[in-house]
């Protein structure tokens, strides 16, 4: 029989991949179960889960006794109803699928916006959230299906049903009948709350399904040879970690490697082993991966580089069938250390310290400069890991382990892609709120051009959506792993400034000089000081000091002198930060521990050291606990900026999505799909049409007409009784403006009948038709936009508008959806506030309203999915309100999915 020499296993029939529509989910134990619709060959599944529930469990679903009832609900459910979802729940054993939970939903009539819903988990698999899970996928389906609300009858005893239903996050009421019966009403919408219970679910399941990742009972390092390779330097770095927990090594060759017990094959390794660390070829990891799912190996990491494509899907695929999670492939490895643990399963040059920071990279060489920083500034990694590839475990699983994990006081990523950006965000927002998520921004640049039809989307580069998603979950972007680690180096110390204003402290003019511009380049504020400071200040250090904001205090300043200056300063109510600055002269010695004592003042402080070579090192003070001491007052500055931000964003309210009773969502999606029914391939809605769509969300438009006729044109007009514009149209047209297409102030026939001649005569035969539509008041001319990126989802555009938006370059953008504090900060974030606000005695515009209609416009986006582009231009502004004058809105056909849905990538 043949082996293969690494593994010294025989061939084995690989599992058939998963059906086309399953996808996968954790329950609460951090197991791994498929969802997937019911076909026909699951009547035997059922009949089995069905004759396995006891008499009670019976009674309980169906309300009657013995086996036939589980015998036509089995029938029924394989068979395909188009008013009817239904829904199993999978375990897999290898190749064998067991199914142990099924559900379905039931449509009360044909145009019906509520379903009946009922559901059955195995006997012996209740309290693993099974039927939570069927609950959410359910209702899921059912909103994209249109219907909005479930009911479910229940009898009163019945309290599973009740604890599913009340424990869901949904918005529920019961009303109880006479002989016992109990009917629940579901009211489907996804508010905030529901997203944070979902959230809650998903983070202690995702966390669970890492423990034998991070915290195994056991390791067994796969493909080790005698004396080198990947395999060997895994096995090694374990060893001089000092790992102390049961360890082997699989080499058909050996017994015995390193002093460590080695298998033949991975299936002769010892029962209870939580991880294996595969470094074999390529062409041998879907048979060791096999291997160890026969094995009862719960998570794989696998180091194996290039990785083709299709073996990647194909471990995938295995590793869903046997409940293993995946790290890699391609990758460095991973690491945790804890009070009980010190586990080093990578390869890179050196062993890393322990200590409080959660890494995740994907790059194996990003990861090694991070530890190696990380190390040396007495930070220490409490869990690393290098995802490589991303066949499975994703940043978001990372977020929710450190989120649940004690030792894990500072968060470091590097991701190259987000396969799941909208909940990347809500978790990075959740563990943010506890300690600091940094991020090096990789991939700030657009690789290459696009084709956009609106100033939105032709703005939109990658970068813009990445600094959208940070900047919305409070996540510290940098834009490299040097400012990462300077950043991280402060933010380690518990400095979460008050504010933006700093003092500048040195012992150098000049120096402090550039300190303070550089503290200006970043954002910070230098204030000038009050002269009672400046009093205290020159009596401290004598009237040749400048006391002035930056202190110059002279170059014959000794340690103390400079201590107390900084103390001063810390305790006047003036300043959030002190940036002190030292060079070291002939005429005063300065102790290394000054720069550390820096920082025990009433607000935070930081040193910079010029001998000191650039970067950032620590430095231990008087107590004894570590400071950064940064080689360059740019460096330093960049990091207090990213501090006080950060800081910053703690004290602003978390905030919901703003509850809007007036959307009409339904018949917006009626509008887009009658559209959509005339023009499969989608395209530009009319004018009329986006308007109407634009009314569903509550957004005031001018009124308008789209004129066929010249005389359709004039009745419009004279029905209002207003000036109006004529506005050129076809699908094409962006910059109307530009080519001539927009006439205003017309009264009367005459105006309006010389107007329409004159657009034929300029566009002839391309004129789909002219817009007439009423003149809107004069006012502040804003840009509201959306463009619906295909990796990060709708992103929401606000700047100052007009025919001068493109000139004026004025754009800041959050992801949909927004929360209330999302909506004014995209507002505050530009110039077009100064303008809303009455700039030069011109009137402003009503900014509560303002950020009304940018929610509005990021519900439109977040629930019509068929939304590719829009734009308000220009949305006017005035003390009275808003008018959008100009817009067009874009659609196209697509499958809604759920983002915050429970599922594996």
């Amino acid at each position: 029989m043949e082996v293969d020499a690494m593994t010294g296993m025989a061939p084995t029939v690989l599992p058939p991949a998963p059906a086309e529509k399953a996808v996968h989910a954790l329950l609460t134990d951090g197991t791994t179960v498929s969802i997937r619709p019911t076909t026909p060959k699951d009547l035997d599944g059922l009949n089995a889960l069905f004759s396995a529930l006891s008499p009670e469990s019976l009674r309980m679903r169906f309300f009657a006794s013995g086996t036939a009832a589980g015998r036509a609900a089995a029938k029924r459910l394989c068979e395909p109803h188009p008013d009817r979802i239904a829904l199993v729940v999978t375990a897999h054993h290898g190749e064998h699928e067991e199914i142990i939970g099924e559900g379905e939903a039931w449509r009360l009539r044909p145009d019906a916006d509520a379903a009946e819903v009922g559901f059955t988990v195995a006997e012996g698999r209740r309290g693993l959230g099974i039927g939570t899970l069927l609950l959410e996928h359910l209702a899921g389906a059912a909103r994209a299906a249109g219907i909005r609300t479930f009911v479910a009858e229940t009898l009163a005893e019945n309290l599973a049903m009740k604890r599913v239903i009340a424990s869901a996050g949904l918005h529920h009421s019961a009303t109880f009948e006479h002989g016992g019966t109990v009917f629940h009403e579901i009211d489907l919408t996804e508010d905030d709350a529901y997203l944070e219970v979902v959230a809650d679910r998903e983070f202690a399941a995702s966390a669970a399904s890492l423990e034998p990742l991070f915290r195994p009972r056991a390791v067994a390092v796969v493909g080790v040879g005698r004396s080198r390779g990947v395999g060997r330097a895994i096995l090694d770095h374990l060893l001089a970690a000092g790992f102390d927990r049961p360890l082997f090594a699989v080499n058909p060759h050996a017994d015995q490697i390193a002093g460590v017990p080695c298998a033949r094959s991975i299936d002769l390794l010892p029962d209870r082993i939580d991880l294996a660390v595969v470094a074999v070829p390529p062409d041998g990891l879907a048979e060791a991966a096999v291997a160890c799912g026969h094995r009862g190996i719960r998570a794989l990491t696998i180091v194996t580089t290039p990785v083709p494509a299709s073996v990647r899907a194909r471990l995938k695929g295995i590793c869903r069938r046997y409940g293993m999670r995946l790290v890699g492939p391609n990758c460095l490895g991973v690491a945790a250390f804890g009070p009980d643990l010190a586990m080093d399963a990578t390869f890179g040059p050196q062993t890393p310290l322990g200590g409080s920071a959660g890494i995740g990279v994907q790059s194996g060489g990003v990861g090694i400069a991070m530890l190696d920083h990380l190390s040396r500034l007495g930070i220490g990694a409490a869990s690393f890991a290098s995802l490589g590839d991303k066949a499975d475990v994703s940043g978001n699983d990372l977020l929710a382990w450190w989120s649940r994990d004690p030792a894990t006081r500072l968060v470091l990523l590097h991701l190259e892609s987000f396969g799941n950006p909208r909940k990347f965000a809500r978790y990075a927002r959740r563990v943010a709120r506890a300690k600091p998520v940094l991020i090096v921004a990789a991939g700030r640049s657009a690789a290459g051009s696009r084709a956009a039809a609106s100033h939105t989307a032709a703005s939109v580069t990658p970068g813009t959506t990445g600094e959208a998603l940070y900047r919305q979950a409070g996540v510290i972007a940098t834009h490299s792993v040097a400012e990462l680690v300077e950043t991280a180096a402060l933010l380690a110390t518990g400095a979460r400034p008050a504010g933006h204003r700093v003092a500048v402290v040195s012992n150098a003019g000049g120096t402090g000089v550039l300190g303070a511009d550089a503290c200006v380049e970043t954002g910070l504020v230098v204030p000038e000081f009050s002269a009672a400071l400046r009093e205290r200040l020159s009596a401290l250090l004598g009237p040749a000091a400048a006391c002035g904001n930056p202190v110059d205090a002279g170059a014959g300043a000794g340690a103390d002198p400079l201590r107390e200056a900084v103390a001063t300063v810390a305790a006047s109510g003036e300043v959030d930060a002190v940036l002190l600055l030292l060079v070291p002269t002939a005429l005063a010695e300065l102790p290394a521990t000054l720069a550390a004592d820096a920082r025990t003042g009433p607000v935070p402080a930081i040193a910079v050291r010029v001998d000191q070579a650039a970067g950032v090192q620590t430095v231990r003070g008087s107590d004894g606990a570590l400071a950064p001491v940064y080689g360059d007052a740019e460096n330093a500055a960049r990091a207090l900026s990213h501090a006080c931000d950060y800081a910053e964003w703690l004290r602003r309210p978390g905030g919901e999505a703003p509850t809007l009773s007036d959307v009409r969502s339904r018949d917006a999606a009626r509008l887009i799909s009658l559209f959509l029914a005339a023009r499969p391939d989608g395209g530009w809605l009319p004018p009329d049409r986006a308007a109407d769509l634009l009314a569903c969300y509550g957004i005031h438009c001018a009124r308008l007409v789209l004129a066929t006729d010249v005389q359709s044109a004039v009745t419009a007009a004279d029905v209002w009784g207003r000036p109006v514009a004529l506005k050129a149209y076809w699908p094409e047209l962006v910059h109307k403006s530009d080519v001539g297409g927009v006439l205003l102030n017309l009264s009367g026939a005459e105006e309006i009948r010389a107007g329409w001649r004159l657009l034929h005569q300029r566009f002839g035969d391309r004129l789909a038709g002219v817009v007439v539509q009423e003149m809107a008041p004069i006012g502040v001319e804003l840009l509201l936009g959306v463009d619906d990126d295909a990796v990060f989802g709708p992103l929401v555009a606000f700047g100052i508008g007009g025919t001068v938006t493109d000139l004026a370059a004025d754009r800041a953008y959050r992801l949909a959806p927004l929360t209330g504090a999302d909506a004014e900060e995209l507002v505050r974030s530009t110039r077009a506030a100064r303008l809303l606000a009455g700039y030069r005695g011109r009137p402003g515009g009503d900014v509560a309203v303002v950020r009304g209609v940018l929610s509005r416009l990021a519900q439109l986006a977040a629930e019509q999915t068929c939304v590719a582009e829009a734009e308000i231009n220009p949305l006017i502004a005035t003390p009275d309100g808003v008018t959008a004058a100009d817009f067009r809105i874009r659609v196209e056909p697509r499958t809604p999915t759920d983002p915050y849905l429970r599922r594996l990538r």
